[in-house]
């Protein structure tokens, strides 16, 4: 049965045969749903803990809750501003352009729900890992990590299962209702998540790591106390970090990245197909909700198992295997044998000589092997069993300063092979298109929808390691584990902090390929919008399409899109640098001014350094946002979409650069000091301890606040490209031509851009009341 064979009439309607197919799908994302609620009930079912841990474990449930609320109230007011202006920019209709605004807040919505649902058991699943390794003794350890990441890594299943669901099913019922509209209107869709989860990442990475940097650079180094010693004022902010950050902002990134990815191919699908390819792109995603199952319940720890990561590498490869076996069989059964079998599609794409299933399935196995080297690329150098990391270790010996440049140079080396990955990805996609450029941009939307087929293994993956951490640090400061207990706990934190580098090294490779394809959609929608005004692209006009960089326009944007790259990571490393200073003063004040603390007879106010880490990072969101927001209609209506094409290729390479670059020198970081204080090189308290404390901190804001959240930033600004593109061709061409209209809204950007950035660097730590008597201490942003 070719059921894509039969592509319907100018795209109006969908046929029969694929409207059941979508409906399939749309049913499957609701059974995804459903093994979510399922695997929340086996997560819950599980030993709570003693009443010591369940007090701490509440803690931690009420401060990451406060900061949602608070947080989501903030994003409303972004949301709803941007829902208006949605609603100005040009469409083809009225339905297009309110479907798009509408869909716009169920993305949002979608990954606003995902990243809560994350946090929301993720504080109520580290209590119960904790509790497993209570009691443990010598010869029981193996077992006792089995049941440990158990619960850990099926909690990460239900935020797996939930990205993969709701965001199938959003993209599913846009398909079914706008039907030929549907691809401007999943516009609105990837724009609502992207944008959603980059506030989130960047919020919940700024209270995550403002709240580490300052624990450990007064309790352990100063204080010398452990890193989850109840003694330290910082330790449950820095818990509630965990979860609003790595837990809440990772899970909505994800389901953005899922989000996206199939809005890229969808659009890019019904150029090439034509409705046929609303339907493809959706087959895909929806085999990985089925091995994604298979996926996490595959991941258990077995005897001759050298550690946790062969376990989860088990259940990573089962599910790309499995995947690439039922996407042969879907591509043979519903694609016809000839490109010029498929009707209405574009001559040139007609009299294409290969097999459109040989190419789908050949795009897809492109996106699933690059799935596969970024993991194992990005284990080898972070896992504390690998050469790299054990290097870093060994560079303690000698200082902090040699542990920050090992660092940094393994994350610059390492960036190269990851980006040579991804290129490799990308030009294979376009020799897979045999010269046609619109096909090779489809597979490379299509090797996305493959890579994106172990998304809910690589979800649980993430959300494995903040759970993890979390279980240890409850453990740690109740008390209630220790010995051969602690040990597991301990080895499933490194575990965990392996995955999390992982999965932001598969994070990145997907936004490339999502950005490449929206790529793609950007400049079709040039051209369409160009034609429908009645003009002709002219090279080096402001509206010209030629990307050749040897026009100064286009030079000018492809610079400032990698500047763009640089200076989001720098406001963002910092807004946790005041952040954290802030805290550093908070805890310091504490113990200075109470000090029964130390010797146990006064409590910490841990609510103070909730409160300083909630304050800081919901007003650090604004300068970021805007930036991504703004700096592509600044270029756009500036400089021309030629210039904003080149700043997106910009973007894209200095982007997928940075990202790696940052994620892997903080995941090296991170774990050369689990190395050490597994007893290496002198073990706690040993010189070369507090060396590779320092590197963590330096690393902490690379790893989990600017490196990923440069992935929604790329997609943020591919989108509001796409989404501007028509008006600056409007208002570039024919009867509304108006230079005067375009500099004006340029200028407006531009100026708006440079008021959040000047009062972002203006801001200070807050040093108020905490500096001694006298002192006149406040240190400058950055300084």
């Amino acid at each position: 049965m070719n059921i894509l064979a039969d592509g319907s009439s100018g795209g109006a309607v969908l046929t029969g045969g694929n409207r059941i197919v979508v409906l399939v799908i749309a049913l499957i994302a609701v059974a995804a749903l459903g093994v979510a609620f399922l695997l929340v009930r086996q997560v819950l079912a599980a030993d709570a803990g003693t009443p010591a841990m369940r007090r701490i474990a509440a803690a931690v449930q009420e401060g990451a809750n406060a900061y949602l609320a608070r947080q989501f109230r903030t994003l409303a007011v972004f949301a709803t501003g941007a829902f208006f202006l949605l609603m100005l920019l040009p469409a083809d209709n009225w339905s297009q352009r309110l479907g798009r605004s509408l869909f716009f807040l169920v993305g949002a919505a979608f990954s606003a729900a995902t990243g809560y649902l994350g946090m929301w058991l993720a504080v109520r699943a580290n209590v119960r890992v904790a509790s497993v390794a209570r009691g443990v003794t010598d010869g029981q350890e193996r077992s006792a990590q089995r049941g440990a990441m158990r619960i850990a890594f099926r909690t990460g299943g239900v935020v797996g299962m939930c990205t993969v669901g709701l965001g199938l099913l959003g993209a599913t019922v846009v398909v079914l209702v706008y039907r030929a509209d549907a691809p401007r209107v999943l516009e609105g869709f990837g724009f609502g998540a992207a944008l959603l989860a980059m506030f989130m990442r960047v919020g919940g990475g700024i209270f995550t790591k403002a709240a580490d940097v300052g624990a450990d650079l007064v309790g352990k180094v100063e204080q010398g106390i452990p890193e989850d010693d109840p003694r330290n004022a910082a330790t449950i902010a820095d818990n509630v970090g965990d979860n609003v950050g790595d837990c809440a902002g990772m899970a909505a990134d994800l389901f953005e990245s899922y989000a996206v990815t199939l809005v890229a191919a969808l659009v890019l699908g019904r150029a090439v197909f034509g409705d046929a390819g609303l339907v493809l792109p959706l087959i895909v995603p929806g085999i990985g909700v089925l091995t994604a199952v298979l996926g996490i319940v595959a991941v258990a720890p077995r005897e001759r198992d050298r550690g946790g990561m062969t376990a989860i590498n088990r259940g990573f490869f089962l599910s790309a295997a499995v995947s690439l076996v039922l996407v042969a069989v879907a591509a043979f059964t519903v694609l016809p044998s000839g490109f010029g079998s498929l009707r209405h599609v574009p001559s040139a794409i007609a009299a294409h000589r290969g097999d459109p299933r040989l190419f789908a399935l050949f795009a897809v196995l492109i996106g699933i092997v690059l799935a596969v080297l970024i993991q194992q690329l990005t284990g080898y150098f972070t896992e504390t069993s690998r050469r790299p990391v054990r290097d870093v270790g060994r560079s303690s010996l000698t200082g902090p300063a040699t542990v920050v440049l090992s660092g940094v140079s393994l994350g610059l080396e390492s960036a190269v092979y990851s980006a040579a990955l991804i290129g490799a990805a990308v030009y294979g996609c376009y020799l897979l298109a045999g010269g046609s450029i619109v096909l090779a941009l489809f597979a490379v939307a299509l090797a996305g929808t493959g890579l994106l087929t172990t998304v809910g293994v690589i979800v649980a993956m993430d959300t494995f390691g903040p759970v993890s951490d979390n279980a240890q640090g409850i453990a740690e400061m109740s008390g209630e584990v220790a010995g051969a207990g602690a040990r597991v706990l301990t080895e499933l934190d490194a575990v965990g902090n392996t995955t999390k580098a992982i999965t932001k090294g598969i994070a990145i490779a997907t936004a490339v390929l999502a950005a490449t394809a929206l790529f793609g959609s950007f400049t079709d929608a040039i051209g369409e919008a160009v034609t429908s005004a009645g003009g002709t692209a002219v090279i080096g006009s402001p509206a010209g399409l030629s990307l050749d960089i040897s026009q100064p326009n286009n030079l000018v944007g492809l610079l400032l899109g990698a500047a763009v790259v640089f200076l989001f990571s720098g406001l963002a490393v910092s807004a946790v640098s005041r952040s954290a200073g802030s805290v550093v003063f908070e805890v310091r004040r504490q113990f200075r001014d109470h000090p029964g603390i130390m010797d146990g007879s006064e409590t910490p106010e841990y609510g103070k350094v909730v409160d300083i880490c909630t304050r800081d990072a919901l007003r650090e969101l604004a300068t970021p946002g805007l930036l991504a927001v703004l700096a592509p209609i600044a270029v756009g209506f500036g400089l021309g979409v030629g210039a904003l094409g080149s700043y997106l290729a910009g973007a894209i390479g200095a982007g997928t650069l940075m990202a790696v670059f940052l994620a892997n020198s903080g995941g090296a970081w991170d774990n050369a000091k689990k190395l050490v204080e597994d007893g290496a090189h002198g073990g706690k308290g040993s010189e070369a301890h507090a060396a590779t404390v320092i590197g963590d901190t330096v690393g902490d804001p690379f790893k989990d606040t600017a490196g990923p959240a440069i992935n929604p930033l790329l997609k943020v600004m591919n989108l509001v490209s796409l989404l501007i593109a028509p008006a600056i061709v409007r208002f570039s061409y024919g009867a509304h031509a108006s230079a005067g209209l375009r500099g004006a809204i340029a200028a407006v950007a531009v100026l708006l851009v440079v008021g959040a950035v000047y009062a972002s660097k203006r801001r200070t730590v807050d040093v108020a009341g905490q500096a001694p008597a006298g002192s006149a201490v406040t240190a400058e942003a950055g300084g």
